[in-house]
């Protein structure tokens, strides 16, 4: 159970505070919403609280572990399949998962990807959204404004060995 304040991770969305608690009727059941405000677009989000385990919503790391998410990014590439529909595939599955560890491995292997071969249109808006995940949980982990977290990103990408 999380509690108003908390700052919690959405998968496929990103990071967030907890705002309150709302109680809304749906098809003649009363059902109980976090409300979730994601900083990135100012977004509000309503999360069923029976389905926080399902959803994967977990706590924002803490910030002792910021420089461990910045040093994925500077490790090398992970081997990615030649085939793009494969590729993709396990890129969405680790963006699902939710885990900012993975997310920093998407991050990662498409930002190199681009560098070297560049990216079809899909792989960039995953590369973007994906980004937008990371920066999300590293702005509330961080204690950092947008253009600190995406500077951090941007400088540590390129000093990946």
């Amino acid at each position: 159970m999380f509690n108003v304040g908390d700052k919690v991770v959405y998968p496929m969305h990103g990071a967030g505070t907890i705002e309150g608690v709302e109680e809304r009727e749906i098809l003649g059941k009363t059902h109980r919403y976090y409300v979730l405000r994601l900083p990135i677009g100012d977004m509000k989000v309503l999360i069923p609280v029976d389905n926080t385990e399902e959803i994967g919503l977990r706590d924002v790391i803490p910030a002792s572990e910021v420089e461990k998410v910045l040093n994925v990014l500077r490790q090398e590439c992970t081997a990615m399949s030649s085939n793009w529909n494969r590729r993709y595939r396990n890129n969405l599955e680790k963006i699902k998962s939710g885990d900012i560890y993975e997310v920093a491995d998407v991050v990662r292997n498409l930002s190199s990807r681009e560098k070297e071969k560049g990216l079809s249109t899909g792989e960039r808006k995953m590369l973007d959204s994906a980004k937008e995940i990371l920066i999300s949980e590293l702005i509330l982990a961080g204690n950092w404004d947008r253009e600190e977290a995406l500077q951090k990103i941007e400088t540590t990408l390129s000093l990946e060995t």
